[in-house]
């Protein structure tokens, strides 16, 4: 990539946040708590997951391929951040575009992948007789892949269109190498139209149509809980969705509220606050949800240590 004048920019530089050193120190502090916490949370929801034959089913399946994306997610941005915050603002620009694409194919699969598990939700509650027969684990495996494989495209197509982009400056306003960011820098005059149509299309397949799916996987749920008889069976019923629920209102949430932000009055430090609580929050949360909210997942838990600490007395 190269400036206006023709000589080769080796490097990105980010701003990240304004601050004394004290505030960086503090913030870098809290950052690396949450994406420690974020990591072990995760992976070991996945061991458990993976280890216990009673959670060999497609929620659980769904939900291990929702740990392992989020902790990808987070930890493309957060080290980077780490980083800024002590001091080295530069990036590589191959490095920025890097993660620029980790960032959004990871989000974006998210997205997809929430839908799949609405669509889950909706067939063990509307269909139960229907359910196993449907949900088998090629079909599962089918429904991940196309979950990871649209946003693949789309988001690899819009980086290198990103790259392709001549820039007048390599000062980028915000922690990451975020798109919307990256566009400012473009040289006047430049015609962006192509991609502005490009991203506008990819967030109608990554991010509409799943908010879509979901919203009336949920109507068809919701009806259906109405229609129970008896108030401990609707409330039973409802208690195994309640978790992705709250997942899908954090995600879908933060990302429309980025997405409908005014253009006008609209601070880049607002931006940049939102962008940072989207990106550490749901994976952080992700693990306590699933768990406070589901008994099979604590049970699984409850059995493991008790099944350590069994064999530490034997020892």
């Amino acid at each position: 990539m190269e400036s206006s004048n023709g000589t080769l920019m080796p490097h990105f530089i980010l701003k990240g946040f304004r601050g004394g050193l004290s505030q960086c120190y503090f913030m870098f502090g809290i950052l690396l708590l949450v994406y420690f916490t974020t990591l072990v949370g995760n992976l070991l929801i996945t061991i458990i997951i993976c280890t216990d034959y009673r959670l060999h089913l497609p929620m659980y399946f769904f939900l291990t391929s929702l740990s392992i994306l989020e902790t990808l997610g987070i930890s493309a941005i957060i080290p980077v951040l780490l980083s800024v915050l002590i001091g080295r603002k530069t990036i590589s620009i191959h490095a920025c575009h890097t993660q620029c694409f980790i960032y959004f194919f990871i989000s974006s699969s998210v997205f997809l992948l929430l839908s799949v598990m609405s669509i889950d939700r909706y067939l063990a509650i509307c269909s139960p007789l229907r359910y196993p027969a449907i949900m088998r684990h090629t079909f599962c495996v089918q429904l991940l892949s196309i979950c990871v494989a649209i946003p693949f495209v789309f988001v690899l197509y819009m980086v290198i269109l990103i790259s392709k982009l001549p820039l007048c400056c390599y000062i980028i306003d915000h922690f990451f190498c975020d798109s919307t960011a990256i566009l400012k820098l473009v040289c006047v005059g430049v015609d962006i139209n192509f991609f502005t149509l490009s991203a506008v299309i990819s967030s109608i397949f990554t991010l509409v149509i799943p908010l879509i799916i979901t919203v009336i996987s949920y109507m068809f749920i919701v009806y259906t809980i109405v229609k129970i008889p008896s108030e401990k069976g609707r409330q039973k019923t409802f208690s195994t969705c309640v978790s992705h629920l709250t997942m899908v209102s954090i995600v879908f949430g933060s990302a429309i509220f980025i997405q409908i932000r005014p253009s006008k009055g609209y601070s880049i430090l607002t931006d940049k606050i939102i962008n940072l609580v989207s990106t550490a929050m749901a994976p952080l949360l992700n693990p306590f949800i699933y768990t406070l909210r589901n008994q099979q997942v604590k049970d699984s838990i409850r059995d493991a240590a008790r099944s350590k600490r069994s064999l530490f007395c034997k020892s």
